[in-house]
């Protein structure tokens, strides 16, 4: 006899009820939640009004990079060239000349935008991006180092940059860790690697040839110019590699960003977390400065402009990725259109708006303390 016809209940009773395995979604109010296969996802409306924003405005830089210039071309003449049926002078100018350094802008804007982003919300401090803290220096360093003594190629520069940031977010990580990890003390500690960084890197443009030395120093105010299909490859593979990570692991960092004790109750393993995040931060700014140089304040000013749009404390790494992008596309081309006989590098242009935002930034803090 089996227990549901000895207890007199019915079959239905003891046997589980399955749950649905169909996703399911909700929206309530201002946010949208949506879960599939055991992983939960929340969106707010502002933040994918804003996101979708970004994306337009990314589309129209794009299409206004690839069409204008020294040679003008139409948007049909610019799609027969990518799909391999235009001209060829337009094949050469779309896909020779404009779209590996427009590819090499938009996934070298990303990176530096989303390293930013993690390191503020790990320091829970708006300087805390890598170029202040001193990681693109560092990954500057390791790239110089096999530029002017090794005379390496391009994948040498990749992992001489990473073997620099990874180095220098370790020192500065033990340097910060007696003392404990806070984030004003890993800004001005990192502050201080990085001046250190700018003298070895000075030092080594000192023992290199004539030549070596104006390319060196070109490289370090940060360039698009002259950039292949290999620079774009090297870091679009990077990107399209640790973007989904630093994506997946945003929500943990997210509960980070409450503390320690509030994301331990929450069942996040805080230790591993920030070492997780603190490598994916420092491999995307490292590989960005290894194609392009140290390209200064994208990622200090992206992230707080992806913020401050959508309104959320959040991390919001995915408005950051598509801000830094527009920021660096915008500033290439108006370094391209404006300054057509200067061939100024696009590191002048994010050091101009990067500098006058930090001031802002600094003054605004200021203003916030008094009161």
């Amino acid at each position: 006899m089996s227990p549901a016809r000895g207890t007199g209940a019915p079959a239905a009773a003891v046997r589980p009820k399955s749950r649905p395995t169909a996703p399911s979604r909700v929206i309530t109010g201002r946010v949208v939640r949506g879960r599939r296969g055991g992983v939960s996802l929340r969106f707010h409306g502002r933040t994918l009004l804003v996101g979708g924003t970004l994306a337009v405005v990314l589309v129209a830089v794009m299409l206004v990079t690839l069409t204008t210039g020294d040679f003008t071309l139409s948007v049909p003449e610019v799609l027969r060239a990518l799909t391999g049926s235009g001209s060829g002078a337009a094949d050469f100018i779309v896909n020779t000349l404009r779209m590996p350094r427009l590819v090499t802008a938009l996934c070298v804007g990303a990176a530096l935008s989303v390293s930013g982003a993690i390191l503020q919300s790990l320091t829970r401090n708006a300087l805390g991006s890598p170029d202040i803290i001193g990681f693109t220096n560092g990954s500057a360093t390791g790239a110089l180092v096999v530029i002017v003594t090794l005379h390496g190629s391009m994948t040498q520069i990749v992992f001489g940059a990473l073997i620099g940031g990874l180095g220098t977010a370790l020192a500065v990580y033990l340097l910060v860790f007696r003392g404990g990890v806070q984030g004003f003390r890993l800004v001005v500690i990192g502050i201080g690697v990085s001046a250190l960084l700018l003298a070895v890197n000075a030092y080594l443009i000192t023992r290199a040839s004539w030549q070596e030395a104006l390319e060196a120093q070109a490289w370090l105010v940060g360039t698009l110019g002259n950039r292949t299909w290999d620079h774009a490859a090297a870091v679009g593979i990077a990107v399209a590699v640790l973007l989904p990570l630093a994506f997946l692991l945003g929500g943990r960092l997210t509960m980070v960003e409450m503390g320690d004790d509030t994301a331990m109750a929450l069942g996040v393993n805080v230790a591993r977390t920030r070492t997780a995040l603190l490598i994916v931060s420092v491999s995307l700014a490292a590989f960005a400065t290894a194609v392009t140089g140290p390209i200064v304040f994208i990622a200090l000013a992206a992230p707080q402009l992806a913020r401050k749009l959508i309104r959320s404390s959040g991390s919001g790494l995915v408005p950051a990725a598509l801000m830094g992008a527009v920021l660096l596309a915008v500033s290439d081309l108006a370094v391209q259109r404006l300054f057509t006989h200067a061939l100024l590098p696009v590191g002048t242009a994010t050091g101009v708006i990067g500098g006058l935002y930090l001031i802002w930034l600094l003054v605004t803090e200021s203003r916030k303390r008094r009161a």
